[in-house]
């Protein structure tokens, strides 16, 4: 079923009778009813301390949670001057929908700015309102990306994948492209809800890769924001990785393909504008069983094993062949070998017309060995010193850009260079 929109009769209703405002702050919510009382306070704080004088609209866009989350939310007293609009979305269900009810609240009321966070966050502070918004209602900028102080084992698919490519192919060093955190101009808004990508992967965890990229591809004026320590319902990526890995990367994947005339021509990187003050402090930690995530690779080799034998160089295949025999303790992957591993695979999705789901499919358990690896070679570092590992390996990425680049002109029917 196709949706002309996100938002039912109530919202339209409510959004009528509210007419106008300055700010809107988004929260896209399901099953949150043991954190959102807290991000909604420090929201409502933070737009009391800070932007008292504008008119502020705090839109929950719901998932159709089946605890309490809208109870808790119809409960929560507001600050003076804000108002709260609470619906369930319509759409495809996922965090992409109820951004774009949010996108449809902005337009309506015709916010210069809004600030969109997540309703599982136990760190948030009512300065986070501020860092997000002050960019964009004080200095001009149009998208405002996230910066964690993070465990060095919360995130890992933007440690070990997204940063390194978003990185690579658009030249830009943004370092959470999909933290959850963001901030942007109404005028942007408007441009998102205009693209047709509602009924995609955009439309569940896809969003925010989408909105990073669209931003970065679109010469947006884009900064990043200091958030300090970020803490939240983090999962270990062997127990619960889900359908987040599978839509996040075929949305990467299919935006390599739709401007891939942008991409090409990129060189390099730099680093963009980031406000908000240094957070030293050493983050929650978060628990990875490595032991599973290895034996997880082991079956998804048995499995794919003959099949990535067909899609990668045999150099790459034998490394991959080789790690199957390593001890937990030791299991290690050079970061040069896995930049390739990646680069062939989104040059095999690019020439896959049919099955790129089932490709993506294969990748889970290379993934796996890759966080793996991280965890064994920074089993003893801070997390500080863990990002400082994370930047190394984007640089490779990038030094190794023009492997990709050949792997993507390359016709089909071409033999697979060696991957050295």
């Amino acid at each position: 079923m196709r949706y002309e929109s996100a938002l039912r009769a109530y919202p339209f209703k409510r959004l009528e009778e509210i007419e106008r405002a300055d700010i809107v702050v988004g929260i896209p919510c399901y099953n949150n009813d043991r954190t959102i009382q807290h991000v909604l306070q420090m929201v409502s704080h933070g737009l009391y301390h800070h932007y008292r004088d504008r008119r502020a609209v705090i839109f929950i866009a719901d998932g159709g949670s089946t605890d309490d989350t809208r109870e808790v939310v119809k409960d929560f007293q507001l600050k003076p001057w804000q108002e709260k609009l609470i619906t369930i979305y319509r759409g495809p269900a996922g965090k992409g929908s109820a951004f774009r009810a949010i996108f449809e609240g902005v337009k309506r009321l015709q916010a210069r700015a809004c600030a969109v966070v997540d309703s599982d966050l136990r760190s948030i502070t009512s300065d986070w309102v501020h860092y997000l918004l002050a960019p964009v209602m004080d200095e001009g900028f149009e998208y405002v990306s996230p910066i964690y102080a993070r465990h060095k084992y919360d995130g890992t698919i933007t440690n070990n994948i997204v940063y390194n490519l978003t990185r690579t192919l658009y030249g830009k060093r943004i370092r959470q492209p999909i933290g959850g955190e963001f901030a942007f101009s109404g005028e942007l808004a408007d441009q998102f809800l205009a693209r047709d990508v509602w009924e995609t992967d955009v439309a569940r965890y896809g969003i925010d890769i989408w909105m990073t990229t669209s931003a970065l591809t679109r010469g947006r004026k884009i900064c990043q924001a200091r958030l300090g320590v970020k803490i939240h319902d983090a999962k270990d990526p062997a127990a619960s990785l889900g359908p987040m890995f599978r839509q996040v990367i075929g949305t990467l994947f299919t935006l390599m393909e739709q401007n891939e005339h942008i991409w090409k021509d990129i060189t390099g990187s730099e680093p963009v504008p980031t406000f908000g003050p240094e957070t030293i402090s050493e983050p929650e930690p978060v628990n990875v069983d490595i032991e599973r995530l290895v034996t997880e690779f082991r079956q998804g080799h048995q499995h794919f094993g003959v099949l990535w034998q067909s899609i990668f160089s045999p150099e790459c295949g034998a490394e991959i062949t080789s790690w199957a025999q390593l001890p937990t303790e030791k299991f290690a992957i050079a970061t040069e070998t896995w930049a390739k591993i990646l680069y062939e695979l989104a040059a095999a999705h690019h020439r896959w017309e049919s099955n790129r789901s089932a490709l993506i499919e294969t990748m889970v358990p290379l993934y796996l060995a890759r966080v793996a690896s991280f965890i064994n070679r920074t089993r003893h570092m801070t997390s500080a010193e863990a990002e400082a590992v994370v930047e190394e390996q984007a640089e490779i990425f990038e030094t190794h850009k023009p492997y990709l680049l050949e792997l993507w002109q390359r016709p089909p029917a071409a033999p697979a260079p060696p991957c050295t």
